[in-house]
């Protein structure tokens, strides 16, 4: 039985190469510890395969679209198979000279997998962790709209190094003008963002404009925070990695990540499903903006299933986007959920990937 996103929106193609939600942040926040069994959604194995590096016993990482488990699958082959440089090089998300396709021949996927790749092979020439329809839209901000708002010398300047203070000069003086301001607006409005970006489906329960929420936060961002050390910003900006990695791409986990491969099962699966059938007791629940896609009454529904599964110290994480989810007071007080809004917010101001307006974790005491 599909579940109701399932059946209105299209999960055949990819829609994430990369996960672009904080590893950094999910991480402190779960606190992994040796032997948790850990739940995470899929999406593209990023942050999936950042929880690996933590050595938990057990990481079950479920996702509904045949095409995200598929990114996941040749992504654990590649840290089994390649190094470092070429994981980067044949994902496509640094510059390098490799032909990728016959470097594809020689990884040993599993023969579905497999045979999925060779049906997509055009991705893999493109590098596939740049070619799901979110980096797609990224890319054409990049080429299309950016050039129209600045010059390359100053998108350059945006990451150099820079303290609090030049940082919120630069943003004030230089980048916050007439044009970011209507381009952004546009470009990150319901409408466009709906059908180049995401899908008009995971804007349903969305209320308000959805272009000056992700303007705000991403003003914080560029003020805030520190530019030159922002993967997910380098990445939008420039279409690759230079100086600044996603935790799963930091050649200093890597090796703590490939030693855990045989702890990672991916499964193609909704949540709702895995949770039901699952014999067992869950330590952490990596949850990503998967609630949005629902109505509180149905997050209440599957968040009670897993709560019927969770361990005594149970931490779940969660963001929104856009639209408010939270576990409700019922439920809390039912199962001894707890969550420090305060904390929360501090958790949020770290969040170096800019879309979420809110981040939750909550814990089973």
């Amino acid at each position: 039985m599909k579940t109701d996103i399932e059946n209105r929106a299209n999960f055949d193609i990819i829609r994430y190469a990369q996960v672009w939600e904080d590893a950094d942040l999910l991480l402190e926040a779960l606190n992994i510890k040796e032997g948790d069994v850990v739940l995470s959604i899929a999406s593209a194995g990023d942050n999936a395969f950042s929880l690996l590096a933590q050595n938990p016993a057990k990481v079950y990482a479920v996702d509904i679209s045949e095409a995200q488990i598929a990114c996941c699958e040749l992504r654990k082959t590649m840290y089994r198979q390649l190094s470092h440089k070429e994981h980067l090089v044949f994902g496509g998300v640094v510059c390098g000279d490799m032909d990728r396709v016959a470097m594809f021949q020689k990884l040993d996927l599993p023969q579905e997998v497999k045979e999925y790749w060779e049906h997509n092979i055009e991705l893999i020439q493109k590098g596939f962790m740049t070619q799901g329809k979110f980096e797609r839209y990224f890319k054409l901000f990049r080429e299309k709209v950016l050039p129209f708002i600045h010059t390359r010398q100053r998108i350059d300047e945006l990451t150099a190094p820079k303290n609090e203070e030049e940082r919120r000069t630069f943003y004030n003086n230089v980048w916050n003008n007439l044009r970011w301001k209507m381009m952004f607006r546009v470009f990150f409005s319901r409408f466009v963002m709906g059908r180049l970006g995401r899908d008009k489906e995971f804007f349903k329960f969305v209320e308000g404009s959805v272009a000056d929420r992700i303007l705000s936060r991403a003003k914080h961002a560029l003020t805030e925070l520190d530019t030159s050390q922002n993967p997910y910003l380098h990445y939008i900006i420039k279409g690759e990695y230079r100086t600044a990695f996603p935790y799963s791409l930091r050649e200093e986990n890597y090796v703590h990540i490939r030693n855990n491969l045989d702890k990672i099962v991916f499964r193609k699966q909704s949540i709702e499903q895995f949770t039901a059938e699952f014999d067992g007791k869950i330590n952490a629940f990596n949850l990503s903006d998967i609630f949005e896609y629902m109505t509180q009454n149905s997050m209440d529904t599957l968040y009670e299933t897993m709560l019927q599964k969770a361990s005594a110290d149970a931490r779940f994480a969660y963001w929104n986007m856009l639209a408010p989810r939270k576990c409700s007071d019922s439920l809390c007080k039912k199962y001894g959920v707890e969550t420090d809004e305060q904390q929360n917010k501090q958790y949020l101001l770290k969040d170096k990937a800019f879309f979420y307006s809110k981040f939750y974790l909550d814990k089973v005491k």
